[in-house]
Formats: C-alpha cells, structure tokens, sequence
C-alpha cells in the first residue's frame, strides 16, 4: 500500500487544524493511502518529519499550516535523493505558496482536491542552509514582522504586520546594499530588497506577476527610497503588478544572487527569521514534486 506523511501544526489557523485533521486522513486513505499523522511541537519538527518522509521513501506528503509549517516541511524534502509527492492545507495569516500553486484558501476546498490534483515541479531557493519557496525580505520593514506575537497573529491576523509595517516605514532607516548577479553589480542605499520566487508576497498576488512557479528564477525587487509618500505609491503599484515600472525600484531577474551590507543584517524569510548577511541565494529549479490543482497547471502550461 502507498504510504502518506500527514504533517500538522495544532497552532495554525486560530488552533483550527484539529477541525480537519479527520478529514485530510480520511481523503487520504479513501486515496489508497495508509496515513502516519505527525504533529508538530516546537520549531524544525516539520523539516525532520519531512526528511524522515524522504528517506523512508514514502510516496506523499501533505503538511497543513502557516507559511512557517509549510517551509519547514519543504526544507526536509530539499535535496533528497527520493522526492515524495508534495501538497499542502493552508491555515496561516497568508498562505503565499497555497497562492502561488493555486490552493484554495479554504481548507476543505484544498483538502477534497487532493483528489484531482495534477503533479508539477516547482522551484525553491536555498541561502546558506537554508531554503524557502516564496520570499526572502531585507530590511527594517522585513524586521519588523519578527514583532508579530503568535498571539497578535490569532488575533489580528494580515493586520499585524500592517501595523509592525507601518511603524518601520516611517522611519528613516535605510541600508547599505552590494548586489551582484547573473548580469551585473547594484549597489547604494535601500530601505527594502526583496527576493522572490513566486507571485504571491505577503498575500500581495500580483506583486511579481511575471515570477512563474517553475521559472527558474529570482525576482530580486530593490527599494531605493521609500519615504511614506513613496511606500503608499509603491504598495499601490504591488497591488495592480506594476512595481517593475515604480522609479524608486530596482528590479532584477536571476538565478543566482550575493547581497552584502555594511553591517551583518538578518533577513526574514517565508516569514520567519534567517540568517545574516552577507550570503549568496540560488534557484534550485523545478526541485519540489508538488500537487497542484488541474486548472492552476492549465494556466501556467
């Protein structure tokens, strides 16, 4: 019989991820599945239980969470010999890999289809040793998510990372920044880079509305200068895909990236702290063996 890993975090999703438990296991084994449940308790659970899945050749994976569950359950299938299937239940505060694939945003949606889902290989990135699937931010903006209580984001969900948001943007903070690329040498003062995977940041889905799943490429956005009246004009023009045209963005398309700053700065990625500067981010193209809805493949086909 085909074996499934079912990994879920019990804290995501206002603690709703009980609610569906039952369900993905029973979607699961009426798929011909024999289910090991696996929850998580404390921080990299999810990365080992995923690469505990790939070593022991299992056929599915299907972790249920945030943002932060879904990264770790991708970071323990990164680079393993034998790539399990791989889908996911969202249940965070903004889901952009859910987006990115197509995953409806609610979870018994995303959990019946499982049924009729298409396979797609999709691209990760890795710095240092670590990966992610949608977003690597540099910045007091980025830093400033790390303000968000566990409790805020039950509570506030989207809305307290506005307002962490806000109160780092209107500072006057700005950094130092070396970039170099597949095409060349950026450096000068931004307050924000950005590196993307997908089209979904921060639940902004046209954000990078050229950046395909399985493009092969990072989508590296540099904000130059981005004083309040500035932040307001950009953040309109992530909502209508249109930042590439702002003039106080920087915009690259790479497979390889080395960012530098004056000082070591950590990075947020996926939404959750990273490592430091400097380092170097590279693609791992069509590296995760995903599970997508059949009309999200027909759109990107």
């Amino acid at each position: 019989m085909k074996k499934a890993m079912f990994i879920l975090n019990p804290s995501s999703g206002k603690e709703k991820a009980s609610d569906y438990r039952e369900q993905v296991v029973f979607t699961l084994e009426s798929m011909g599945y024999s289910v090991d449940t696996r929850e998580t308790e404390k921080q990299g659970d999810a990365t080992h239980f995923a690469r505990e899945a790939a070593e022991q050749q299992y056929d599915f994976v299907v972790a249920m969470g945030g943002d932060g569950t879904i990264n770790e359950a991708v970071s323990g299938l990164a680079e393993q010999p034998h790539q399990p299937l791989f889908s996911l239940i969202p249940l965070g505060t903004v889901n952009d890999f859910a987006r990115a694939l197509g995953i409806s945003l609610d979870p018994p949606q995303a959990i019946e289809a499982l049924k009729s889902g298409t396979e797609k290989w999709v691209d990760i990135a890795k710095v240092g040793k670590q990966y992610f699937m949608n977003i690597l931010a540099l910045g007091q903006i980025a830093e400033s998510t790390y303000e968000v209580s566990p409790e805020q984001k039950t509570r506030l969900g989207a809305l307290a990372y506005f307002i962490e948001g806000v109160k780092a943007i209107t500072s006057d903070a700005e950094e130092y920044f070396t970039v170099e690329h597949d095409h060349g040498y950026w450096e000068g003062d931004a307050k924000l880079v950005l590196v993307a995977l997908t089209n979904s940041v921060g639940g902004f889905e046209k954000l990078a509305p050229e950046a395909l799943t399985d493009d092969g490429l990072l989508h590296v956005y540099i904000v130059k200068n981005a004083a309040l009246p500035a932040f307001v004009r950009i953040a309109g023009a992530m909502l209508i895909g249109k930042l590439e045209k702002d003039p106080a963005v920087e915009v690259i398309h790479t497979t390889k990236v080395s960012i530098g700053t004056n000082e070591p700065m950590f990075c947020n990625i996926d939404g959750d702290e990273g490592c430091a500067t400097p380092f170097v981010i590279e693609v791992l193209p069509r590296h995760i063996r995903a599970l997508v809805p059949p009309d999200k493949e027909e759109l990107e086909a």
